[in-house]
């Protein structure tokens, strides 16, 4: 009377989907740090998973939160997708509130509300509160 059961140590795991190409599977990477005790330093270490994503919804690059399922799905799959954390490509600029990939701009700059005032004006700004802030200091230290 045997009965199958899995052990799984990690219940919640977060890691970077790294590949998307199979069927309602996408391939998990997931790096930790383990402490090598003889040098005292830490090291990346990496895992990859198969996880089930039933709709599809996620893409290389995002970082995303699995758990572990009751029992194998397959041969590979012990684990399926319950939520995408950070979706790729969705970086929204923290001054100007608009979407951007790096340096580069979705949107077009402009003033984008006039009770802040137009960017020229804050950048502006920002460089005389820093110019401030470091007379301050140099008075301050003599």
């Amino acid at each position: 009377m045997s009965t199958r059961t899995a052990s799984v140590h990690a219940k919640w795991i977060i890691g970077k989907v790294i590949g998307t190409k199979m069927q309602k599977t996408a391939k998990v990477r997931v790096t930790r740090l383990v402490l090598n005790s003889y040098l005292l330093k830490f090291y990346n270490k990496r895992k990859t998973y198969f996880a089930h994503d039933a709709e599809e919804q996620c893409t290389v690059g995002d970082v995303v939160l699995l758990k572990a399922l009751p029992e194998r799905r397959t041969k590979h799959v012990k684990h399926e997708l319950a939520e995408i954390v950070f979706k790729v490509g969705n970086i929204i600029d923290p001054i100007t509130k608009k979407r951007c990939c790096g340096s580069r701009m979705f949107d077009p700059l402009t003033d984008f509300d006039s009770d802040m005032g137009s960017l020229n004006d804050q950048f502006k700004n920002l460089e005389v509160n820093a110019s401030q802030s470091n007379s301050e200091n140099k008075a301050s230290t003599n």
